[in-house]
């Protein structure tokens, strides 16, 4: 049986009374891209920085690369490629002179990788780090990560600040990295930028991991709003009973509903209606949360 690449058990960071992640037990195995979702201060980070001992458990275990974290924790950050949800570049040079100098510090490692990634990227490497935008510094980063193919990526909200073309780079190079046989964890409070590239998503809520669920699974609970204008007023004898429809509105030719899970049934339903346009809105993670939450959690 082949190891996992990142391994917890009761992982749990405690801040007093305040609960910062609690009896986190996670698997991610080699090659899977594992989608980490949850709000701001749902804990993501603080597993994170747990993973990379950049801070130490009140209580369980982790082990990455079949690494203890706690132990050989050095050794981890030498086979890990981190980007920090918050990135801090130091303002003097350029992004060159950054990436290598973290080269060098990695005996090397990487070096050749740089430009390439940069032009994929669309970054001007020669530019002073301090002129450049919250993307392109960002762009920094993500080279830092990858640069040197390490074995595991943890990515820490890895789209902050890109664009929609960026977004997608991103994402293909975070799946060519999981063909190759690496592992990605990929954090991020939005699910549009983890559903196109993970194999599973957990869903953290409070330090406490909620759910764990394949990509389609996740999609199977979401909730679209819809609306549906026909080319003129129909019968709509059987539309309120399709699987997964709810809230069903009627004003003449212009129908709203929401929809959970796949919209083919609704879509096989509509297929006689004289349909001119039909606007599916996007589930938002938050709707998401309060399939798994339910609608009153408490707070």
């Amino acid at each position: 049986m082949n190891l996992p690449a990142i391994q917890t058990t009761d992982l749990t960071k405690l801040y007093g009374s305040v609960v910062g992640v609690e009896g986190l037990d996670l698997r991610i195995e080699g090659g899977e891209v594992f989608g980490f979702l949850g709000p701001n201060g749902a804990g993501k980070t603080t597993t994170i920085r747990m993973l990379l001992d950049l801070i130490r458990p009140t209580r369980g275990s982790a082990r990455v690369c079949d690494c203890d974290t706690r132990r050989d924790g050095l050794a981890v950050r030498r086979r890990v490629g981190y980007l920090p949800g918050e990135l801090k570049l130091p303002r003097r040079g350029t992004g060159r002179s950054l990436l290598a100098h973290l080269s060098r510090l990695r005996e090397g490692a990487g070096e050749e990788a740089i430009e390439p990634l940069a032009e994929r990227l669309g970054l001007d490497l020669d530019r002073p780090v301090h002129d450049l935008s919250k993307g392109n510094r960002q762009k920094i980063g993500v080279i830092a990560a990858f640069m040197h193919d390490p074995e595991v990526l943890i990515l820490d909200e890895p789209s902050s600040g890109l664009d929609p073309l960026r977004q997608h780079d991103i994402g293909r190079l975070i799946r060519e990295r999981a063909e190759a046989g690496r592992t990605v964890l990929l954090s991020s409070h939005a699910l549009d930028q983890v559903e196109h590239v993970a194999d599973r998503v957990g869903i953290l809520r409070d330090g406490r991991m909620v759910a764990v669920e394949s990509v389609e699974g996740l999609k199977d609970r979401a909730v679209r709003r819809i609306e549906i204008r026909l080319d003129h007023p129909e019968p709509l004898n059987g539309l309120g009973k399709v699987d997964g429809v709810s809230d069903l509105r009627v004003d003449g030719g212009l129908i709203r509903a929401t929809v959970r899970g796949s919209m083919d049934p609704l879509i096989k339903e509509l297929s006689h209606l004289p349909v001119h346009t039909l606007t599916s809105e996007e589930p938002e993670l938050e709707e998401i949360f309060r399939s798994y939450y339910g609608e009153d959690d408490g707070s």
